[in-house]
């Protein structure tokens, strides 16, 4: 079943301190076109500059994380990141005016509620999504932290945290198909020790933190003198130590810590740029071993190469049958080389060619060891993307495509008798005056054969 890419209906901008910093930052999340991901956006720099999330880009996990690219850094996305993603944001420009996000109440929430508040807009291009197909563990032994996933039909992720704490001890939570983020993981705040203040704000770290965006966890009797200096340290008055929390008048669930870890790996898993299909058991993770294991997956992507974005049921009717190709395309046999269209939308399409020992084509390429010549795969690309180009016009049948520049055309493998070609192509940016720019990709079963970038221009018959 496919599932369409969604953004942001309106604009949504909110106010606070930057967590580390402490600057006060405006941030505003405008709507993106499908397929441009989530982005940020340096007001404050010349020249705007921006900088995808994505993990390539991690440069700093110290008590958050951050994204820079060419100089250009945005610190501590992971709530921002994780409530656009498991919201159903795939594409964002996300503005800030300060090189760090505002950390808000230390959580997600508001996030997540201005998000449901705006609604959603479904765009025309199909979600991309990682299918784990094998066990991926990422470990630190030495500190007890380990990350796998494994394979399986939907995401779920399952957290263990155990800091041999008197007052968190072991603690679970879990987020899987069913579950609501926005009231089960986006309120759960950030937490620290107490015992690690110090080193926070000897690093120059915490700047805008607070008793209210923060808990703070106290393992043993604080004395009255360290109580006063607390009192100075956060310019607040009468602090106290309640039931081993600092100042914090209730939890809002039991296992806050463990859903805050949560809400944190599943912002630090939207670096991927795609959804994953799998299942994730995290034991003490942090954004170092999140954002690692996230690297771990895109290497794992890249060995396997590029697969098919759409899934072929050869017992599933096509959008597009045979006789409707013909009534669409002016090629013919022995000449038309696309069987069936099994996916198409305003963007992108699926098309499919049965390769048998009848083609004529075979009888010279080669006799003895019937090889599919590549202009051949080309032009059945090309056909394919005929069939995308005309996809919007009211009377297809008027108009033909003229292919103008083919680029960058790369043969994998052979293709012969036996083979079902899969076809794949995409817009690169929006038809403009008759001109089509296609990313083109041909594979059989999910090894790729061929790829190509085609232009072409539409015209009306004569």
């Amino acid at each position: 079943m496919s599932c369409k890419q969604k953004t942001l209906k309106a604009p949504l901008t909110f106010k606070g301190k930057g967590l580390h910093t402490g600057v006060d930052v405006t941030m505003t999340i405008q709507p993106a076109e499908a397929n441009h991901g989530i982005v940020f956006k340096r007001l404050d720099l010349p020249g705007e500059p921006t900088v995808e999330a994505l993990s390539e880009n991690v440069t700093d996990t110290a008590r958050g994380t951050t994204v820079e690219k060419k100089g250009v850094k945005v610190s501590t996305i992971e709530h921002v990141m994780s409530a656009l993603w498991n919201s159903g944001v795939d594409n964002a420009l996300v503005e800030v005016d300060a090189p760090e996000v505002p950390i808000m109440d230390g959580s997600a929430r508001e996030y997540a509620r201005s998000i449901a508040r705006v609604g959603l807009e479904e765009q025309a291009a199909e979600r991309k999504y990682y299918e784990v197909t094998e066990k991926v563990v990422y470990s630190i032994p030495e500190k007890g932290v380990e990350i796998a996933i494994y394979p399986d039909e939907e995401f779920s992720v399952s957290v263990h945290i155990d800091y041999n704490s008197r007052v968190l001890g072991n603690q679970y939570a879990t987020f899987g198909p069913g579950d609501d983020f926005a009231e089960q993981v986006a309120p759960c705040r950030t937490f620290v020790f107490l015992h690690e203040l110090e080193p926070l704000l000897k690093l120059n770290l915490i700047k805008g933190g607070d008793l209210d965006n923060a808990i703070v966890i106290v393992e043993g009797d604080v004395p009255d003198a360290e109580i006063k200096r607390l009192e100075g340290v956060f310019n607040k008055k009468d602090i106290r130590v309640t039931g081993g929390y600092l100042n914090n008048l209730e939890l809002r669930f039991r296992n806050e810590p463990a859903r805050h870890k949560l809400l944190d790996i599943l912002g630090d898993f939207a670096l991927l740029g795609m959804r994953i299909k799998g299942k994730v058991i995290a034991t003490r993770p942090g954004h170092f071993a999140n954002t690692e294991m996230v690297k771990m997956i895109k290497k794992n992507i890249r060995k396997e190469g590029v697969k098919p974005g759409v899934k072929y049921n050869p017992s599933a009717a096509p959008v597009y049958d045979i006789n409707q190709i013909r009534s669409m395309l002016p090629h013919r046999p022995p000449f038309l080389l696309v069987d069936k269209i099994i996916d198409i939308n305003s963007e992108s399409v699926a098309g499919i060619k049965n390769v048998t020992m009848n083609e004529p084509f075979f009888v010279g390429h080669f006799p003895e060891e019937p090889v599919m010549p590549g202009v051949l795969i080309v032009e059945a690309m090309a056909q394919c993307g005929g069939i995308l180009a005309l996809h919007d016009i009211p009377d297809p049948e008027n108009y033909s495509t003229y292919f103008m520049k083919i680029d960058g055309v790369k043969f994998k493998h052979k293709v012969v008798p036996g083979d079902t070609l899969q076809f794949e192509l995409r817009l690169m940016e929006p038809i403009r005056r008759g001109i089509v720019l296609m990313e083109a990709r041909a594979f059989v079963g999910d090894r790729l054969a061929t790829e190509a970038v085609l232009m072409a221009q539409v015209a009306r018959n004569k």
